[in-house]
Parts: structure tokens; C-alpha cells; sequence
């Protein structure tokens, strides 16, 4: 595995593990975000459980390389439900860049990780 996998996997694993974590937990900017987009807080926790579960997937995908296909795969379409999400809430597209781009970093890490 390259370095630049590791690297990349570890780099969205410290991203989702406190996002999901807020989540699962409720807090109020969380219970916040949820509210302005439609969802119900346990909802969110649902969301947060299954970034929780992806932060752990791409980390043990650096030893079992299907957790971290499975993770990878999961987070690109968590990451492109809320571009959707956000969008049919009125926020303006440039408030769907941060998901885009972890979504894109998902994609690539993806790739590595299939490729090799």
C-alpha cells in the first residue's frame, strides 16, 4: 500500500471520526445543521453513526483492503446525499464545496485502494 494511500485514508478518517462522533452525540451546532435541512436529530445520528462506521472502515482498510473499499464507497455517496441534501435546502452551491471535495477524496482513495 502506498504512502499516499495511508496518508489519504488517515486524512478522511480524522475528518469523519469527530464529525460523526458530533453527530452521534447531538450537540447543539449538530442538532442545528440538522434542523435546517429537514432531518430529525435521530436522523443525523443515523448519519453520524455511518461516518463513525466509515472513519473505522478506512482504517482498518489499511490492513483489510475491502473495509476500506466498503468505507471509501459509503462515504462518497454519504458525501454526494448531502451535496443533494444542501441543495434542495436552498444553501448555495458553494456551501456543498467542503462534501464535494471530501466526496472527490473519497473517490481517489478509492482508486488507489482498488488499484492496488
Amino acid at each position: 500500500m502506498s504512502t499516499l494511500t495511508v496518508v489519504m485514508a488517515v486524512l478522511l478518517a480524522t475528518v469523519f471520526l469527530p464529525l460523526g462522533a458530533a453527530k452521534l452525540a447531538a450537540v447543539a451546532t449538530m442538532r442545528q445543521a440538522a434542523a435546517h435541512v429537514g432531518m430529525s436529530t435521530t436522523h443525523y445520528r443515523l448519519l453520524g453513526a455511518s461516518e463513525v462506521a466509515a472513519a473505522v472502515g478506512l482504517l482498518a482498510g489499511l490492513r483489510i483492503t475491502a473495509f476500506g473499499v466498503a468505507a471509501a464507497t459509503g462515504l462518497i455517496l454519504l458525501m454526494t446525499g448531502a451535496v443533494v441534501v444542501h441543495l434542495r435546502s436552498g444553501d448555495p452551491a458553494a456551501s456543498c464545496l467542503p462534501a464535494a471535495v471530501v466526496g472527490a477524496l473519497a473517490a481517489a482513495l478509492l482508486v488507489l485502494l482498488a488499484g492496488g
